[in-house]
């Protein structure tokens, strides 16, 4: 049978070479070949990226001073990161500040136009470029192909077998309950059910890194959930992955690490954990009931916000709170919660967002 590539790939090929190239999986998705010699391969490039090690962990991706311009647009700045091995790393940044760029050439569907890139600690060659699978944020389906068909074509471009690639989709498919649709055409699919079939088309030759352009598009709370805890799952067995996306409230949930870009450069990189303490706010939230005075007193509270049964009390800078917490007992409060507040990724993307306008 003869397959051509949706119209929607033209806007990455340039020649008939170029579209060889998207059909061995470079583009929409990069796979590891499931040969015994190619094992072998993967077994020595694993063992030789242990060269590079970042607070304790072997780094899977790095990128050094990164650029990418088209004409006088930079669409990427200076770029330098370093992803972690067996972590989640938020890629993350208002939309149209150079994220899926960056993934582009992380895939190498572009090149930058300086800078270096390194996989499994060289610089990037076909056999560690087919250990990434890759969720790219345009969709892209054989609308009129059957479910399994389309899975079989894709696992054998990942260099599976027929029966590799069966094997996996039978599995997957039974994962994201969607085995009752295996015969299906793609255009009888809702949009969430097309979108969990290019997750399983890019997770079903077990790639040590996994790249998800904005994951959840198209997802209803359930099915977000069940492929965030897959997500993890894939974590849990020491798998890479780069989340990337503009959603704080989703970055939070599954990111170990992260990176923030704003108008094409980095603003922000570092653990979570590490960044909300720098960003830590003298913060209390108050549940109580009785005690109001104790908020009066402005050498102790710069200021107060109330939510729907708790107030967020900002403490002077110094000011200690137990000190609150103590004044509010001696009035004779009653108190339900008292807990300090962390900053939330989505306060610190504004604010650093912020700042650049």
């Amino acid at each position: 049978m003869n397959f051509a590539r949706p119209s929607r790939f033209s806007a990455y090929t340039g020649s008939s070479s170029k579209l060889n190239e998207l059909d061995r999986g470079d583009c929409h998705h990069a796979g590891r070949a499931r040969t015994t010699k190619h094992a072998s391969a993967c077994s020595k490039e694993t063992a030789k990226s242990d060269d590079l090690i970042v607070n304790g962990n072997h780094v899977t991706l790095m990128l050094d001073r990164v650029t990418k311009r088209y004409g006088e647009f930079t669409a990427v700045s200076e770029l330098s990161l370093a992803v972690r091995a067996g972590r989640v790393f938020g890629l993350i940044g208002p939309n149209g500040a150079g994220k899926s760029t960056t993934i582009r050439m992380i895939v190498n569907i572009t090149a930058p136009d300086a800078g270096r890139i390194e996989l499994f600690g060289h610089v990037m060659n076909d056999e560690s470029r087919n250990r990434i699978g890759y969720l790219p944020e345009e969709r892209g389906l054989y609308k009129k192909m059957k479910v399994g068909e389309q899975l079989r074509f894709l696992g054998e471009l990942k260099g599976l077998s027929g029966r590799q690639a069966d094997k996996a989709a039978e599995h997957w498919l039974a994962k994201l309950n969607l085995i009752e649709k295996k015969n299906d055409k793609t255009d009888e699919l809702s949009k969430g059910m097309q979108q969990k079939i290019q997750f399983i088309a890019a997770v079903m030759h077990d790639p040590d890194l996994l790249i998800l352009d904005e994951p959840f598009s198209g997802l209803d709370p359930v099915n977000a959930e069940l492929l965030k805890d897959i997500v993890l799952e894939l974590k849990a067995a020491g798998r890479t992955i780069i989340f990337s996306t503009h959603l704080m409230e989703q970055a939070e949930k599954l990111c170990d690490d992260i990176c923030l870009i704003n108008r094409s450069r980095k603003v922000l990189e570092g653990s979570l954990r590490d960044v909300k303490r720098s960003f830590g706010r003298n913060a209390v939230a108050v549940r109580a009931e009785g005690g109001g005075e104790a908020f009066d007193d402005t050498e102790l509270v710069e200021s107060v916000k109330h939510h729907s049964d708790y107030a967020e009390v900002l403490l002077v800078p110094g000011a200690d709170d137990q000190e609150l917490l103590r004044r509010l007992v001696a009035l004779g409060a009653r108190i339900t919660k008292f807990e300090q507040v962390e900053p939330s990724l989505h306060e610190i993307f504004l604010a650093k967002v912020r700042e650049a306008v």
